[in-house]
């Protein structure tokens, strides 16, 4: 295997040539297009802008800020209780850090258009349980097998494989409960209409979806069109809904909604592409997870099809093109969205 590592990590732009559009499934084809690239993206860095310089964002001070109000908020929204070992389980994994990308996406996606932030913190919060249900479920021995998460053993690994499998369970359902319970000051029909679009990007036509694709071309020579499918669906539906939902509560126009949804399936798609990335390139003290895990299983990947190089290039384009769809939107307050997008292609973990 580390002769393979040592392969992927030293190719450059072999393979087939990505387009900019999927070709093959039916839900993959259903996809709007992508806009022109029209913004150059600079590679960022996680450390503070210099408060200084007028004009600049300070991204790493939004983030920490905002993980704190979405901790705070999932820590009360699930409170320890009875019964205990399964409330245990479900809290070790949803408290247990992370960047939290996913409720930021949304909150920022409310602000942008005028929305209450406070607002939207519930579906802020069902977002973050959703993916977490998606991470323990996927450590489990007949998924992916892992051992280690955000750097400290699986939710299995302590709590067992029948109590990850409940605790998963709890928090899908609970997640859809909350947003419905907790929403205050949004009409009924936006609340709904979350609901809805956190059901698609949860089921058969989202991250399950994903993963059952995922799981069946497991050692199988799959083209770039599925391997598309599988990441805009195990991994980019969350992160459109994450967007979505939050200009949804935020009373967007059905316009800005699209303009909105296209600019998470850029940055959706382009989050798997670097997380394939990473696996082959960072060690697993980095990224808190069992490194080269796909090299492993010999799954289909960005790098393993077109070289590493050409996957950063598709990673940036991706980037490029999201960032294009925030044209219109007042800078300032487009200002975290554009942030969060150049750190999901440029992230080191």
């Amino acid at each position: 295997m580390q002769t393979q590592l040592r392969s992927l990590r030293q190719r450059a732009c072999g393979g087939a040539r990505c387009t900019a559009r999927s070709s093959a499934p039916a839900a993959a084809a259903r996809r709007s297009s992508r806009a022109q690239v029209r913004i150059h993206v600079a590679a960022p860095t996680t450390e503070a802008v210099s408060s200084s310089e007028p004009g600049t964002f300070d991204f790493k001070s939004y983030m920490e800020s905002t993980a704190a109000s979405v901790n705070a908020a999932l820590d009360a929204a699930c409170p320890s209780k009875y019964p205990e070992t399964l409330n245990e389980a479900m809290r070790y994994s949803l408290l247990a850090g992370g960047k939290r990308v996913r409720p930021a996406l949304c909150l920022a996606a409310c602000e942008m258009v005028g929305g209450d932030v406070a607002a939207a913190m519930p579906t802020a919060c069902a977002m973050e349980m959703v993916h977490t249900m998606s991470l323990i479920h996927d450590d489990l021995p007949a998924m992916d097998n892992d051992d280690f998460r955000r750097g400290r053993p699986t939710n299995h690994k302590v709590y067992g494989e029948n109590m990850a499998i409940l605790a998963g369970d709890a928090m899908l359902t609970f997640a859809f409960e909350h947003v419905a319970r907790a929403t205050k000051g949004v009409p009924a029909d936006r609340v709904l209409r979350v609901i809805a679009e956190l059901g698609r990007a949860s089921g058969a036509d989202g991250l399950v979806g994903g993963q059952v694709v995922d799981i069946q071309s497991e050692g199988k020579e799959v083209g770039l069109d599925v391997l598309r499918y599988i990441h805009e669906h195990k991994t980019a539906a969350l992160l459109e809904a994450a967007v979505v939902c939050g200009a949804i509560v935020g009373g967007a126009s059905d316009e800005d909604v699209e303009k909105l949804r296209r600019y998470a399936l850029n940055i959706g798609l382009a989050f798997q592409v670097v997380d394939d990335i990473l696996d082959i390139t960072q060690s697993t003290e980095v990224l808190g997870k069992t490194a080269a895990k796909d090299l492993a299983v010999n799954k289909t990947t960005y790098p393993k099809l077109l070289g590493l190089e050409k996957s950063r290039e598709v990673a940036e384009q991706l980037i490029s093109e999201a960032i294009a769809q925030l044209d219109g939107f007042e800078p300032a307050k487009a200002a975290p969205l554009v942030a969060l997008a150049k750190f999901i292609g440029y992230r080191q973990n």
